[in-house]
């Protein structure tokens, strides 16, 4: 490994952490404030291409950095679909 990609791949894992914090807060608070959905799909079709593009470059820090933020994004874009549409139907009740 070289050292930007332990660099990088440190980033993606700290992402993650960070990102599982605000999985945490959002599966406690149940709704969606403040933060656009589209924005954070964005960003996790990102963390799904650097699946293929870090190998490519030999990056397998990166990688493992990617796999996990990956998952932790794709939780949190899924729960928040799910609080946001569950609110709505709760209104409309």
């Amino acid at each position: 490994m070289i050292w930007p990609d332990v660099v990088n791949g440190s980033y993606e894992i700290l992402g993650s952490v960070m990102m599982f914090w605000n999985c945490r807060c959002l599966y406690k608070d149940k709704q969606v404030k403040g933060v656009s959905v589209l924005a954070a799909a964005f960003f996790t079709s990102w963390s799904f291409w650097n699946l293929y593009y870090y190998p490519s470059l030999g990056q397998w820090m990166s990688f493992l950095g990617a796999l996990i933020f990956v998952f932790v994004n794709a939780s949190w874009v899924t729960m928040a679909i799910y609080y946001t549409q569950r609110n709505r139907s709760v209104i409309k009740h």
